[in-house]
């Protein structure tokens, strides 16, 4: 069960358990709201970002995963998703071969988006990035 933090105003806040159903709620959520904000358009992209993030936090580290949109101010604007995890551990980008698996979650973060990185929180980390708002 996810636990909604808050969709109200210009913030959707969510917290997911550490299982691998929270993957799947996590995109629908991300989807659901960024098509109530009439970005639609970013839906995808963004989904499929934050599962490759919620799917990183769930294999190297323990407890709940947040997750946060901030919507675009201004027509010129990015949205902001970050994702939080009790892992202090910055994430590797790392060099994914053609038979491996898994690997290459960082390299389409940063091939789809205008930014990102990672900042500690007070307990974890947050990975965060934007994604340009189509014109």
């Amino acid at each position: 069960m996810i636990g909604l933090i808050d969709t109200e105003g210009d913030c959707a806040e969510w917290t997911f358990p550490a299982d691998p159903g929270a993957v799947r709620t996590a995109r629908s959520a991300v989807r659901g709201q960024l098509r109530d904000w009439d970005l639609g358009a970013l839906a995808d992209i963004a989904a499929l970002l934050v599962s490759e993030l919620v799917t990183n936090a769930l294999r190297h580290a323990t407890g709940p995963v947040g997750v946060r949109l901030v919507r675009p101010v201004g027509p010129d604007g990015v949205l902001l998703v970050e994702v939080s995890d009790p892992l202090p551990d910055p994430p590797r980008e790392r060099v994914a071969r053609p038979e491996d698996e898994s690997g290459r979650g960082l390299q389409l973060l940063a091939g789809a988006c205008v930014r990102w990185g990672t900042r500690p929180g007070e307990t974890g980390k947050t990975v965060w990035f934007e994604l340009a708002v189509p014109g």
